[in-house]
């Protein structure tokens, strides 16, 4: 049988993106991996499932799943995918809207020009629910990682983070050190490892190792991670744009207590079909 899927990307995250509300789709972890490999499948980060949704307030419901074929909580750049999916689709206008996924329901509003807003929620801060098995040290968390000590702070934004604020950015401290962040046994759950270079107070710089699929163009949950981490220490104000290599976010959030909203594009590439076996 054939799927139908769409091509998608937000800031060069790239996304496979497979409406399953009508039909019966239960990818096994091989499949997922094939789709995601970018020399023998279409090639993405994430593999994004719609679902019919759970409760009558909400479009639809969202599966999200890493190119290693495992499910991941939140992808704040594959929700902004969605919900411009959705808006061409006709499903929704310039009104907001609510999806169900795995951390929960997510509240979206197309704005118009490919840009949309989204509700992340309330970051996360405690150990037991980022989960990481450490001791801050008000908010900061120290890891011995080879001969290397590493300064961090923890939250989850429905999916895990570790933010490492550092004074310049490369790839090899992102791949090495992100890579062993990222699936430290510290992280029960793993992580998503993000390198941030803070600018200003209103401007930072950001590069990801997302668990499960390595380094990315940009991630928006990451971005959202990153502001939290630092507002919370008092380093950024309320509103921050992020800049990574795909391009830019801005973050709000005024603080604990607060939710946090992400306001960033979406691209619809290409659709095409794939085979189930």
């Amino acid at each position: 049988m054939a799927i139908l899927f769409h091509k998608m990307h937000g800031l060069g995250n790239d996304f496979v993106v497979v409406d399953a509300r009508r039909n019966d789709f239960d990818p096994d972890p091989d499949w997922l991996r094939m789709v995601a490999n970018r020399q023998l499948g279409v090639g993405c980060d994430q593999i994004l499932v719609l679902r019919p949704a759970s409760n009558q307030s909400s479009v639809a419901g969202y599966e999200v799943f890493n190119a290693d074929g495992n499910k991941a909580g939140q992808c704040g750049n594959g929700l902004r995918c969605l919900g411009l999916l959705l808006t061409m689709h006709g499903e929704v206008g310039g009104q907001p809207f609510q999806l169900d996924g795995p951390a929960g329901a997510v509240q979206l509003r197309y704005l118009g020009d490919k840009q949309l807003t989204v509700n992340m929620g309330q970051p996360e801060f405690a150990a037991d629910q980022v989960p990481v098995r450490l001791t801050a040290d008000d908010s900061v968390y120290h890891l011995q990682l080879g001969d290397r000590l590493i300064e961090f702070g923890a939250v989850s934004m429905g999916n895990p983070h570790a933010v490492i604020p550092v004074d310049s950015l490369n790839e090899k401290l992102v791949n090495q050190l992100g890579s062993a962040l990222s699936s430290h046994q510290v992280f029960p759950a793993g992580c998503n490892a993000g390198f941030v270079v803070r600018h200003s107070a209103t401007e930072l710089e950001l590069r990801v190792f997302e668990r499960g699929t390595g380094a990315t163009m940009a991630c928006g949950s990451g971005a959202c991670a990153a502001v939290a981490v630092l507002r919370l220490r008092g380093l950024v104000g309320e509103q921050v744009l992020v800049r990574q290599p795909g391009g830019d976010l801005m973050i709000k959030w005024p603080g604990v207590g607060d939710d946090l909203w992400m306001r960033g594009s979406a691209t619809y590439v290409f659709e095409g079909q794939l085979n189930d076996d």
